[in-house]
């Protein structure tokens, strides 16, 4: 497979990422490209048949490639049945992403962000970047309190110039559409962007109890005091996809004094020992044949308990990833069942049809979950 790309005058160095495990897997830097000009290439050998996905980056995802409108395209995708050469033509790159923080404006967000770019942590250890959105018509009035939504992979929640796929969930778009329709009360949402550690940080089997002790103990304490917020489980949910699905679910059946509801879309519940080393490059639990077992399946049957009170909402796609999440769903449900739960009330488990796993579909489907968690008098 020989991959070339032109690029304007003067670029520097061009990287390849993709999903295949010579291109990182979706490592920013995985492959230097050759050539120092305009004209650029790289060679991957593979077998036939392979889907490859790929895209081309500065060396960091906040430097990646554009199209010639000037928003991030969708990844190259191309099935390698023989010997391809295939050329692009990359009309640009993001900015680095601070000029997009100070023009915070200039992504048409509805309402206001408030950007806290150097985030440290007793617990964590890459610094990150948290977003604070205030719904419109917070600044006008100074007694009113707000539900607060907390979300995972903050950077592709506002913004599109920012957004990993040049999409952005319109989180404040949807809020905004429900709050005019009566549907749920105007909410305040902090997203907390991942980091290179996120497999590792969201998995509820890895990291994932240091980072609920960064939220509760360091993030939620600051955001209570700079903001009027309505604080308790009551008043205070979490959401997240995929893997942030997992650390959604992780966070209100374990810390059920703190999130009383979950939003977790597209979660990655066939996560295992196995999948884990495999896909994710987490930690090996130890020597041996890893587990192919959902690490869910086994808490389950371990006697994992749902906290009384504690609200689900859960939901997936037909495609790609989400094509394999119905059989861990199912027993999800069943679990839920056996606690006592009653599915439309405590707890929702929804399929989307023709849905695939990317912020396009998170986006189409948010107002449902937003509406499970939100449109419901405070507790």
């Amino acid at each position: 497979m020989t991959i070339r790309a032109r690029v304007p005058a003067g670029t520097g160095p061009l990287y390849l990422s993709g999903n295949l495990p010579q291109l990182g897997p979706w490592r920013a830097d995985a492959l230097p490209m050759r050539g120092a000009g305009r004209e650029r290439t790289a060679r991957i050998t593979t077998a036939p048949g392979t889907a490859l996905e790929y895209k081309f980056t500065l060396g960091s995802w906040d430097r990646e490639a554009l199209s010639a409108t000037g928003t991030v395209p969708a990844n190259y995708r191309l099935r390698v049945d023989r010997d391809t050469v295939v050329v692009h033509e990359v009309a640009g790159f993001k900015l680095g992403v601070g000029a997009y923080i100070a023009d915070w404006r200039g992504s048409g967000v509805l309402g206001r962000l408030v950007y806290w770019t150097d985030v440290r942590s007793a617990f964590l250890r890459p610094t990150r970047v948290v977003e604070v959105w205030l719904p419109p018509g917070y600044d006008a009035d100074s007694t009113t309190r707000y539900p607060v939504l907390y979300m995972h992979d903050g950077q592709n929640l506002f913004d599109p110039r920012i957004a990993n796929t040049g999409v952005d969930w319109g989180v404040d778009e949807t809020v905004v559409r429900l709050t005019k329709q009566g549907v749920i009360p105007p909410i305040i949402v902090v997203g907390a962007w991942s980091t290179e550690e996120r497999s590792r940080e969201y998995s509820p089997w890895h990291g994932a109890p240091e980072y609920a002790r960064f939220l509760i103990e360091e993030l939620m304490p600051r955001v209570n005091r700079e903001f009027r917020t309505r604080t308790g489980p009551a008043n205070t949910a979490v959401m997240g996809s995929s893997m942030g699905g997992l650390l959604s679910f992780y966070l209100v059946t374990h810390h059920p004094e703190t999130f009383g509801a979950c939003g977790c879309m597209s979660t990655h519940f066939p996560l295992s020992e196995e999948v884990a080393e495999r896909m994710l490059n987490l930690p090996a639990a130890g020597p041996g044949v890893p587990d192919t077992t959902p690490y869910v399946v086994r808490d389950i049957r371990s006697g994992l308990k749902s906290p009384a009170g504690t609200r689900y909402w859960f939901d997936y796609g037909t495609l790609s990833l989400d094509s394999a999440y119905g059989p861990t769903h199912a027993v999800m449900r069943q679990w839920l069942l056996a606690q006592g739960l009653v599915e439309g009330r405590d707890f929702v488990i929804r399929r989307y049809a023709g849905a695939t796993h990317n912020e396009a579909s998170w986006r189409a489907r948010l107002g449902d979950a937003l509406t499970f968690l939100f449109a419901r008098p405070a507790r």
